[in-house]
């Protein structure tokens, strides 16, 4: 099936190259605005492995790993969801421009992945409409 690996389940990823040097664009990520913007209100995004979070809307996991200016990986499952799934927020600089992606994986299945490819690409919108 479309979006479904063997390694990982279903998965889904956006990425935009966006107008903004890199060091701006994960500055903004791990600010609060930022987070919660890609991740929720309320959350607190930590550095060390194996920190728990926690958002206003009851989603929540752990963070997974923290590379600075490069990515953060955390699993993610809302209040409502009966499953885990890892969610990777990465950028990489391309010349004075950055390369956002947002990947997620171990959907549900191609419902749900059609459902989070939506809510992807909704996060990314706001994220360079929040930079700019």
């Amino acid at each position: 099936m479309v979006g479904e690996t063997k390694d990982a389940g279903f998965e889904i990823g956006v990425s935009q190259t966006i107008p903004f040097p890199i060091a701006q664009v994960w500055e903004f990520l791990v600010s609060d605005a930022g987070v919660a913007l890609w991740l929720g209100k309320g959350a607190r995004l930590a550095t060390e492995k194996g920190t728990p979070y926690a958002t206003e809307d009851g989603t929540a996991g752990e963070i997974r790993s923290y590379h600075q200016q490069d990515r953060v990986r955390l699993t993610w499952r809302p209040r409502d969801w009966d499953h885990d799934t890892t969610v990777q927020v990465a950028v990489q600089a391309t010349g004075d421009r950055t390369l956002l992606r947002f990947h997620q994986e171990w959907l549900a299945d191609s419902a749900e992945r059609v459902r989070q490819r939506e809510h992807w690409q909704a996060v990314l919108e706001s994220v360079v409409r929040a930079l700019s």
